[in-house]
């Protein structure tokens, strides 16, 4: 059965308006997913009917607030094939995920231990690592970037060494889109008996995850890139590892017994949610991720499939015709997100969104959080078009005749 954009798209509500009088084209996947009606009334349902604080209150609102709570759990457990409900951490974010293990895990790093991160890195997952090496003396290595926007695998055994603890690496980039081959990073980190950390945030909203099969040691990932709330994370981390953790964050709801003398701390994973949780978060959260469960995946790889080839064959359409288009990432379909970054010489990308916002398209135009990668590349920035499931040949059309349009204004 063909996959039906146009129904998916009647879904969420917000695709629905207008630009100054022109239809919205939403090409900003990759920074923020939009919210289907399913997912806007889970939490409106909730924030009206089952308000209240988690975990420790006995009234009716505060024991249904406590089910739809660990309900999302469960539920990102079973999106991501966890082999127990408690390795799931409820977060603000993939940023707040990755130092939960910067400062947990890291702190048991001693002076010299290693850790290799990308040059493909969102900042989320550089930034942290720079300050534990600020407290604890660590080494940083980074794996360079091929020439078409991967990992270099190749260079995994020069860099990864005895004192490597740690290998931490994007699962799908938020520039070039290209996915890592996970297999062979779990491969290096193993011989010497390093641990894995993927930052998951680009790759979880397109389906499923099979943490078992990965072989990893910790995964984040943000509902607001998977279609949910903002506000609202998950880290999963192997049991084993899990419970040996000392907590980051003190206060409410992580304690088992406080005195003045000593404290002692909850179970995991309640001992890494100190404070009053997302709770109507996580609960949109999880409506997302049963929303993208029930999509048929290989209708809609097809689609975004095509989508993203009718772009690239735009683009290299335009450069025929004017030049000065570059792209960044792989030029092919495989092993790679519907994520499309590229430059126009001579326009910065701040314009060129600007412009393409006068068409209805939105996109990103700037660093994406990965300026290492943009020094590795001599530029400054790119403009990025991120697809979703509900973009359509419109969305396509409307950006290429809008690039048009900006190569003319600003060139």
């Amino acid at each position: 059965m063909r996959f039906d954009a146009e129904a998916v798209r009647r879904e969420f509500p917000i695709l629905a308006r207008q630009v100054d009088g022109t239809p919205l084209h939403y090409l900003d996947n990759a920074a923020s997913a939009q919210m289907s009606q399913a997912v806007i009334d889970a939490v409106t349902d909730h924030e009206m009917n089952h308000r209240a604080n988690v975990l420790r209150g006995v009234h009716r609102l505060a024991e249904e607030a406590t089910q739809a709570f660990e309900d999302a759990r469960f539920t990102v457990a079973g999106y991501i094939n966890a082999q127990r409900v408690e390795e799931v951490i409820f977060t603000s974010g993939t940023t707040a995920a990755i130092n939960l293990v910067a400062h947990s895990f890291g702190n048991q790093f001693t002076a010299g231990d290693e850790i290799v991160v990308s040059c493909l890195e969102h900042h989320s997952n550089i930034v942290p690592w720079q300050l534990l090496r600020e407290r604890r003396g660590i080494t940083i290595k980074v794996l360079p970037p091929t020439a078409d926007g991967r990992l270099d695998l190749t260079r995994l055994d020069e860099l990864v060494g005895n004192r490597c603890r740690l290998i931490a690496v994007t699962h799908a980039s938020n520039v070039t889109g290209a996915v890592t081959e996970v297999a062979q990073v779990v491969e290096a980190a193993r011989r010497v008996g390093a641990k894995v950390l993927l930052d998951g945030a680009q790759r979880a909203p397109h389906g499923p995850l099979d943490i078992q099969a990965l072989g990893v040691d910790f995964y984040a990932f943000s509902g607001h890139k998977a279609f949910g709330p903002n506000g609202i994370g998950v880290l999963w981390v192997r049991w084993p590892i899990l419970e040996t953790l000392p907590p980051f964050l003190g206060g409410g709801e992580m304690i088992r017994q406080v005195t003045f003398e000593r404290t002692t701390y909850a179970d995991p994973p309640h001992r890494f949610e100190a404070g009053t949780p997302p709770i109507a978060q996580a609960v949109g959260m999880a409506a997302a991720l049963n929303w993208i469960a029930k999509l048929d995946a290989e209708g809609v790889q097809a689609h975004l499939n095509a989508l993203t080839g009718k772009l690239l064959d735009g683009l290299s359409a335009l450069d025929r015709k004017r030049g000065l288009i570059r792209l960044f990432g792989p030029s092919g379909l495989q092993e790679r997100l519907p994520v499309v970054s590229f430059t126009i010489d001579g326009a910065h990308p701040h314009d060129i969104c600007q412009i393409l916002d006068r068409h209805g398209c939105a996109l990103r135009g700037g660093h994406h959080c990965a300026q290492p990668l943009m020094n590795h590349f001599e530029i400054s920035g790119t403009t990025r078009a991120s697809l979703a499931p509900y973009n359509n040949e419109e969305d396509i059309d409307a950006m290429l005749s809008g690039l048009d349009d900006a190569m003319t204004r600003l060139l």
